[in-house]
């Protein structure tokens, strides 16, 4: 028979239990950030920003999209990395495990320090022209192999999957550009169109106004399959009869690697939840992206270092220069 001193304990306990249960804080309590790594106009901030109020309407707190740009989404990484505040989470893409890849040393440990946690979408990357430029793929490759690296080639950052996926077009086609970092997709563009360089590589669903607008001309989509959005732009497979060819940036929500699971678990049902909304889908398809499902944390931490080791084969294979 339990002794009363050790009876009355455990029915102290017991009613204590309710209200240590209450007391735990529900999450989230005060607004999140919800932070990105590239400028403004970008397909990553329009992806994001798409997906804040839906987030803030299932999650009942304020979901503010803070943009902070530079050295290929590493300084975003880095601030996502070294949140404690419970409440920061950011917009992966595939930059996270190009720079991985790329970067020899990093100020946070990609695969220890940050936590993908769901899928969101992914979408082919574009090699642009200018309305002076280059008709098709032939005709850049055949301009490129008279004059290397005469062409200058202009992508949001070193390090950036556009850098990457560019460099993987040259190395399939044999031949050399240069490449010119700007700081976002805009200002990309109005180098292209100002002539200030002749070949642009960026994420189709950040371009598709200026190639339906006739401000530049898209040569060839590096999806495995034509985007319906732009059904007469070849793939790059197509264009270098490179059979195989199949490169596409995804989009992710990630967390620093210490939250608590009880929060990992509210995320990946609030990115089920978009999953299955018909008009953020249908406003991602709108802009050429394909919807994915969310998965697993451990699924998608799984897709997203298995990505890493992608573009370190990418990086060997094409000779790229680790930084």
């Amino acid at each position: 028979m339990m002794p009363a001193l050790t009876r009355r304990g455990a029915l102290g306990a017991a009613l204590l239990l309710p209200i240590a249960a209450q007391a735990q804080p529900a999450w989230p309590d005060r607004p999140l950030r919800f932070i990105q790594g590239f400028g403004a106009g970008g397909t990553t901030d329009i992806v994001a920003r798409l997906m804040a109020p839906q987030m803030s309407a299932a999650l009942g707190q304020p979901v503010v999209v803070e943009n902070r740009p530079g050295a290929g989404g590493t300084l975003a990484a880095n601030t996502l990395a070294r949140a404690n505040d419970g409440h920061t989470l950011m917009l992966l893409n595939n930059g996270f495990a190009v720079a991985a890849a790329l970067y020899r040393t990093l100020p946070y440990d990609p695969r220890a320090d940050i936590l993908p946690v769901a899928m969101v979408a992914q979408t082919g990357l574009v090699i642009l022209a200018g309305p002076e430029g280059p008709k098709d793929m032939a005709e850049l490759v055949a301009r490129a192999k008279a004059q290397p690296g005469a062409i200058n080639f202009a992508t949001v950052g070193v390090g950036s999957t556009q850098h990457f996926v560019a460099e993987a077009v040259q190395t399939a086609g044999g031949f050399r550009m240069t490449h010119i970092p700007y700081r976002g997709t805009p200002a990309a563009i109005i180098a292209l169109r100002n002539g200030e360089v002749q070949v642009v590589a960026e994420t189709a669903s950040a371009v598709l106004g200026q190639i339906r607008g006739g401000e530049v001309r898209a040569l060839a989509i590096t999806s495995g399959t034509r985007s319906p959005l732009l059904p007469e732009v070849p793939t790059v497979a197509e264009a270098l009869a490179q059979p195989g060819f199949d490169i596409v940036t995804w989009y992710a929500i990630g967390v620093p690697a210490a939250t608590p699971p009880a929060v990992v678990a509210r995320i990946t049902q609030v990115a089920q939840a978009m999953h299955g909304n018909a008009e953020l889908q249908g406003r991602l398809g709108a802009l050429g992206l394909t919807p994915r499902a969310p998965g697993t944390p451990d699924e998608t931490r799984t897709a997203v270092h298995g990505e890493m080791a992608r573009w370190a084969e990418i990086v060997e294979r094409t000779g790229m220069e680790r930084q």
